[in-house]
């Protein structure tokens, strides 16, 4: 009995070894000796710069303060009102004009908050206090859940409620469709969605080798788009430097199914969390993107871009050669 214990710990152990070592755990031999980019030394350095489009964009961070007239974490809804535009149709903003959000992830029925750590900073939940409606609104539509912390959470139809951090003026709509999972509320706690409708993009099928008469063999998605790591992000410990109005330009890779990969080893295949909760397909533990800038497969547009964004080969390593002229 003693024996099969130890076999045991001794086997979760391993296992926990070995997933430290794939996505968190020390650098490889080749980061070690400098062939490749090391881990920024900390996170306040990972968010300088973005380096995305043509020029690099200021800093930022997920609090809803750092922009002047953003709504304070933990401020109560206030008397929420139906508005609507042509793009969202209607649907519901706090007391001061603020928009109200919705996370995928979360449930109505029962109840459930799964938006905790850095996605509500980068979300704010709207406290179950002090809030009342106006005409378009079922008072009775209101509850409140529990979240992980204790605090009471503001519902709606069931749907736990969020604003924006980086939604800085009344009537920002910023959040829609961000990860494909955050959408804007609707009187009835569905999502809200006119004829102008932000779609999630599908989901590229499987990572292939693509045999560029520019850079050689690099990783495409399943839409043939070059995929790209970008130098400020980390792999070990895992940081992400690209947010906000860098994921306009850049944009997250989805994760995949790993029967749909080819000619890359799978083990270097992985999904790795944003801080927003949404996935992200990760390759030997970086976070990849393609750019919006290739306008159609085979396109590497973005390599060298600032010096900071560079496709990926079949090993899981950067490419650092030029594009040919």
């Amino acid at each position: 009995m003693v024996n099969q214990r130890q076999a045991a710990l001794a086997a979760g152990a391993i296992t926990l070894m070995m997933l430290t070592a794939a996505c968190g755990g020390s650098p490889s031999a080749k980061e070690r000796q400098g062939d490749d980019v090391k881990p920024a030394a900390n996170s306040s350095e990972a968010a300088k710069g973005y380096g995305y489009g043509a020029g690099a964009g200021a800093g930022g961070g997920y609090g809803a303060g750092d922009a002047q007239g953003a709504a304070a974490p933990g401020e109560p809804g206030g008397k929420l009102a139906v508005r609507e535009t042509p793009d969202l149709g209607q649907f519901v903003a706090d007391g001061k004009g603020f928009t109200l959000y919705r996370f995928d992830k979360d449930s109505a029925k029962p109840p459930a908050s799964r938006c905790d750590g850095d996605c509500a900073k980068a979300w704010p939940p709207v406290p179950a206090g002090e809030v009342s409606v106006s005409v378009g609104i079922d008072a009775g539509a209101l509850g409140e859940v529990a979240r992980s912390d204790g605090s009471k959470q503001l519902t709606l139809g069931g749907w736990p409620v969020y604003r924006y951090a980086k939604d800085t003026a009344p009537g920002d709509a910023k959040g829609q469709g961000v990860g494909g999972t955050w959408n804007a509320l609707a009187p009835d706690g569905k999502k809200a969605g006119g004829k102008g409708e932000k779609k999630e993009q599908p989901a590229p099928e499987g990572v292939s080798v693509s045999d560029n008469a520019k850079l050689g063999k690099i990783l495409v998605d399943g839409q043939g788009r070059t995929l790209y790591r970008f130098n400020k992000d980390s792999a070990w410990p895992m940081k992400f430097a690209c947010t906000d109005a860098c994921l306009e330009t850049w944009k997250p890779a989805k994760p995949v199914d790993k029967a749909s990969v080819k000619g890359v080893a799978e083990k270097l295949v992985t999904t790795v969390t944003r801080p927003d909760g949404t996935k992200q397909l990760a390759i030997d533990c970086w976070p990849v993107y393609w750019f919006t800038g290739d306008g159609k497969p085979g396109d590497v547009n973005g390599q060298g871009k600032q010096g900071l964004w560079f496709a990926v080969d079949d090993k899981g390593a950067k490419v650092t050669a030029a594009p040919a002229g």
